[in-house]
């Protein structure tokens, strides 16, 4: 579909072959559209552009964890910086709401939006202004805010803490232990994605989920998923979950049982899980946490992982 306002024009992709095109803005995650098209996580008729005699004014894109799904996120909008704001903002709700319009199904709830930025985006003034112009865009379609992110890296060379000598380590029996103990640690999460599922669902469903939408999607191997136990055969204290997405290595989760929490034990646990990665001659280990959520972003500094980027998350509701 193709539509206009006045002399600009707002479409999808004709196709893989116009990726130039859509890259004539750009945006941090632009090297991964080429293999995101490949394998189907994107699709053409996912990628508009507000065109203006060839021009790229604005674009927005979504995403998939794997070919034949539903978009699930909306993680690419950018308006061009030398327009007026006024003009930016004009053309950036048009094509916000007509891409929308044509790409989430009626009466589907819309996908997140997750916009990355510099660690020090506030105190930038050009990256505050950029930053706040897509923010007030999804502002004016709906959207609210739901949280900001700590987007973390460990890097080779960062001394690796010594093994715990309280904690011993085992690979998770099988899914429903793994489900079993997630379950218990999503009931008191100070993750804002976690609390905002408890609204509608059981920690038992919430755990279940995630599960099925992301742990079951990881190539690697599942040995690497550890569970953490008291010394001398004692019972489960927490999880990790080392692992590679699409993109990069990552701790995927990592958790501490609400019976263990206030001793320490996510420093030997999140150390287990970084060593596991490490181990594999790895380029760089990615992390997030929740900005609120000054215990899990104090154990990642004191293991050696700094604040690359942050994230911001926003909803319609």
């Amino acid at each position: 579909m193709q539509t206009s306002a006045s002399d600009t024009t707002f479409r999808p992709l004709a196709g893989p072959e116009e990726l130039g095109l859509f890259q004539q803005l750009s945006y941090v995650l632009d090297h991964e559209l080429q293999d995101d098209l490949a394998t189907g996580r994107r699709i053409p008729a996912w990628m508009w552009v507000a065109l203006r005699d060839g021009r790229v004014l604005a674009r927005i894109a979504w995403w998939a964890v794997k070919s034949g799904e539903a978009p699930q996120s909306l993680d690419f909008f950018d308006v061009d910086d030398s327009l007026p704001a006024a003009e930016r903002h004009e053309i950036g709700l048009r094509l916000l709401e007509t891409a929308t319009a044509n790409v989430v199904p009626a009466g589907a709830e819309r996908p997140e939006y997750g916009r990355f930025m510099p660690g020090n985006w506030r105190e930038d003034p050009a990256a505050r202004e950029v930053v706040e112009t897509r923010l007030n865009i999804m502002a004016a379609s709906g959207a609210s805010p739901l949280v900001e992110r700590l987007r973390l890296e460990w890097r080779p060379g960062t001394p690796l803490p010594a093994a715990s000598t309280r904690l011993s380590f085992r690979p998770a029996t099988d899914r429903e232990e793994l489900v079993s103990l997630m379950t218990l640690v999503v009931e008191g999460s100070l993750d804002e994605h976690t609390r905002e599922e408890l609204l509608t669902m059981t920690p038992r469903e919430s755990a279940e989920l995630m599960y099925e939408e992301e742990f079951e999607s990881f190539k690697t191997p599942r040995e690497w998923w550890r569970i953490a136990e008291l010394k001398d055969g004692g019972e489960p204290v927490g999880f990790v979950i080392p692992a590679r997405n699409s993109y990069n290595p990552i701790i995927a989760y990592i958790g501490v049982l609400p019976a263990h929490r206030g001793h320490g034990y996510i420093d030997d646990i999140l150390s287990e899980g970084t060593r596991i990665l490490a181990e594999q001659d790895v380029p760089r280990i990615r992390a997030a946490t929740d900005l609120p959520n000054i215990p899990m972003a104090n154990a990642f500094a004191r293991a050696g992982y700094v604040v690359f980027e942050r994230a911001i998350n926003m909803v319609w509701k």
